[in-house]
């Protein structure tokens, strides 16, 4: 219940308008969200390469309403990319297609995607295309295989999420094509007749999922803080005789920091996904979902703020 609460209340704006200018609240959106400036994440992203960790940016949005937003995220991603090159940094992008106006026109989307990637190939970097909820699932895997990965190659990947029932078919897809793929657990909402309502299916389906891409696959993004997971993946890819540099952790910017740099210290890959921007407010709202003792950490500084203001 807790958990569907806080999905609804991701998508109710008058709410992100009372949160985003109370003090407390954007105070603990700063442990998941690395600012809300294009300098202030390159500036965390420096912090994360010195510990030995590549980034993943991601400029928050996923509400356009037209097309001059649109191109406007778009330049934005351009100018991360260009700034991301000047500073010498470990990072590459991670981009929503409905941030460059898939829901508007196809077309339109595609034309700022052929931007970005034809960028980051010139800079011979990368670009993840982020899969959002199940009803963007086709459009966006179709316009991946059809018009981009033939032009850009391994320049662009896509997001696949155990938590949707056709996965272990889409991981199949990507191993035949040869891309590159994140697997996660997924954040959103589903119908049971979409996605495994029970965690243990979940966590069952991304095992198996996992253990194929890190078999066959293309340098998969193992994206995951379940350490149970993690150490399943640590196993297999001994017993398999993986490499560690076939592979990557990947994480979220604030979330086991512990975990990450022990990885990292053990030899393995470790990559972060940065979010940044005004719009944190619905990603908030779906990283409290994911993991309720979220919920625990911010009652408890509220309670602790409301106590030293009474003293």
């Amino acid at each position: 219940m807790l958990r569907s609460a806080l999905l609804y209340l991701s998508n109710q704006p008058q709410v992100f308008k009372f949160v985003r200018h109370n003090t407390l609240a954007r105070k603990f959106a700063e442990r998941f969200v690395a600012g809300e400036t294009l300098e202030q994440v390159l500036d965390a992203v420096v912090a994360l390469n010195a510990k030995g960790i590549s980034a993943s940016l991601d400029l928050l949005g996923e509400s356009i309403h037209s097309e001059s937003e649109a191109r406007a995220a778009g330049r934005e991603y351009l100018h991360m990319l260009d700034r991301i090159r000047e500073r010498g940094l470990d990072a590459n992008v991670s981009v929503k297609l409905t941030a460059m106006g898939l829901d508007l026109s196809e077309d339109l989307c595609v034309e700022m995607l052929h931007d970005i990637v034809g960028r980051a190939r010139d800079y011979r970097t990368f670009v993840r295309l982020d899969m959002e909820s199940s009803a963007y699932t086709d459009r966006t895997l179709r316009l991946f295989y059809d018009r981009l990965y033939p032009v850009y190659g391994n320049h662009v990947g896509i997001v696949l999420q155990s938590a949707l029932r056709r996965t272990e078919s889409d991981v199949a897809n990507a191993i035949t094509a040869k891309c590159r793929v994140r697997l996660c657990k997924g954040a959103y909402r589903e119908p049971p007749a979409v996605a495994f309502p029970d965690k243990k299916d979940v966590d069952q389906n991304y095992v198996r999922c996992m253990q194929r891409l890190m078999r066959e696959g293309n340098y998969p993004g193992i994206a995951t803080h379940d350490e149970r997971i993690i150490d399943q993946a640590k196993a297999f890819a001994a017993s398999q005789q993986i490499a560690n540099d076939r592979y990557e952790f990947q994480m979220l910017y604030g979330v086991r920091r512990d975990l990450q740099e022990s990885l990292v210290r053990a030899g393995y890959r470790v990559r972060v996904y940065v979010p940044f921007g005004t719009q944190w407010y619905p990603y908030l709202m779906r990283r409290l979902a994911e993991r309720p003792a979220n919920v625990a950490f911010i009652t408890g500084n509220v309670l602790r703020e409301l106590v030293s203001g009474h003293r």
